[in-house]
């Protein structure tokens, strides 16, 4: 009897020693804050390839809200812990699939990041979630706007948290503006019914990101029920130049407006050569990440009249709490480079500031302590007006929520440039949106 109860206590011991090694191996233990000196944060931009223009202000952007951090001794790791500075290591995708993996993997296995932050085309920066998801590094995008970045499947992509608002927004709110400012100003226009379908072209990006906007676009005029016909869907390849056969089969569908879902590079010769060369004097509404510095240069008078969608412009601001936050970081940004930050700079130094609040929340480098950090994160809003005043991610797909306003441009006889005015919503506007002179609608 002694015996067997002998055996029993062993074996209780035994299962219960196995069970703490088992613990051990599932939960290693945390670097303690004492021993970090660093927080090594990784930038993924487009330094080079058609992206490079906004890849460098993104670059840029990040670095000024690391010397911020710094200048201010740093990140606070934990309630109690030391104070460490923020290393900024950037890793070009080169505006392709392939750049992008390379890019992601050097940052993560030879530079060692603790977080990373960047990302702007979606079709780059999905080929290479898969990396992010094997080394389950937190990862912060603050570009790439397609919902597929975390509404995927076929891999794990809860270390991925969206920082800027996916082509469902921005496509939704702007086709609602459609509806609700000009279509009535242009039927007014052609003393028309109030009942005229509006006539929208699209003109997209073929990659994630342009169809994205697409079956936004699409979503919005069946599930609202609008009075507005898709008379052209044209459709591009990333870094094109000349769009004259596109814009000559969208100006034969007649059309009241046409959107574009381009980049700066895209955009700005989209606009140009519709006006300039095939005559095509319409409305023309982009997406936010055309609200760029180098967008307003090379538009010129050709810009005039146009819409941006926009969280962030480098020329305007929507008077409030953030006006002077904003005023802060554009004046930082052009004494450091000479120019005004862009769209995806903005949401790049606000990218740095959450991996700073993160990684100071978490009190370590541990990856899944950042990730549990960003989670959990409710941290006030910094230069872009968030909803409810404050930076959080949804449960389901880890995405921030954005206030967005309409702008419209205006050309500046004197800089030889567009400058925009904020025209939709009503709370936020400065001005109304009017309908150019030379405005040509589609067919009554």
């Amino acid at each position: 009897m002694r015996y067997s109860v002998l055996i029993i206590v062993v074996a209780l011991i035994a299962a219960a020693l196995v069970a703490g090694c088992t613990q051990q191996v599932q939960q290693p233990a945390q670097t303690p804050a004492s021993s970090v000196g660093e927080i090594k944060i990784g930038v993924i931009a487009s330094l080079t390839g058609p992206a490079s223009n906004v890849g460098k202000n993104m670059w840029q952007s990040a670095q000024v809200a690391a010397d911020e951090i710094n200048a201010k001794g740093g990140i606070q790791l934990g309630a109690s812990g030391p104070k460490v500075p923020i290393k900024l290591i950037v890793g070009d995708d080169e505006s392709t699939q392939q750049g992008g993996q390379k890019a992601a993997t050097k940052l993560i296995t030879d530079d060692k990041v603790d977080i990373l932050v960047g990302g702007y085309s979606s079709a780059v920066t999905s080929a290479y979630q898969q990396i992010i998801a094997e080394y389950k590094v937190p990862y912060i995008v603050t570009g790439a706007s397609s919902p597929v970045i975390t509404h995927r499947t076929d891999i794990d992509t809860s270390y991925v948290f969206h920082h800027c608002p996916t082509t469902d927004s921005y496509g939704q709110y702007t086709v609602t503006f459609i509806d609700q400012v000009i279509r009535p100003a242009v039927n007014k226009k052609l003393n028309a019914a109030a009942d005229r379908p509006f006539r929208l072209a699209l003109l997209y990006q073929d990659t994630a990101f342009g169809k994205g906007v697409q079956a936004a676009v699409n979503d919005t005029i069946t599930n609202n029920k609008l009075n507005i016909v898709l008379v052209s869907q044209q459709g591009f390849k990333m870094g094109e130049s000349d769009f004259r056969t596109q814009l000559t089969a969208t100006r034969a569908a007649n059309p009241d407006a046409v959107y574009l879902a381009a980049f700066p590079n895209e955009g700005a010769p989209i606009i140009t050569q519709a006006r300039r060369d095939i005559g095509l004097n319409t409305i023309f509404l982009s997406v936010e990440n055309n609200d760029n510095a180098q967008f307003y240069k090379d538009l010129g008078q050709y810009g005039e009249g146009s819409i941006i969608e926009s969280r962030f412009s480098p020329y305007t601001a929507p008077v409030g709490i953030l006006a002077d936050a904003q005023s802060k970081f554009k004046n930082s940004y052009n004494a450091k480079w000479g120019t005004f930050p862009d769209m995806m700079g903005a949401s790049t130094y606000e990218g740095v500031y959450i991996a700073a609040q993160a990684a100071g929340n978490a009190g370590s480098t541990d990856k899944a302590a950042i990730k549990q950090a960003l989670v959990d994160l409710n941290m006030p809003q910094v230069i872009e007006a968030m909803k409810g005043g404050s930076i959080s991610f949804t449960k389901d797909f880890r995405e921030s929520q954005f206030d967005l306003w309409m702008e419209q441009l205006a050309f500046n006889q004197t800089l030889g440039e567009t400058r925009p005015d904020i025209v939709w919503p009503d709370n936020l506007k400065v001005t109304d949106f009017t309908l150019p002179s030379w405005y040509q609608p589609g067919s009554a």
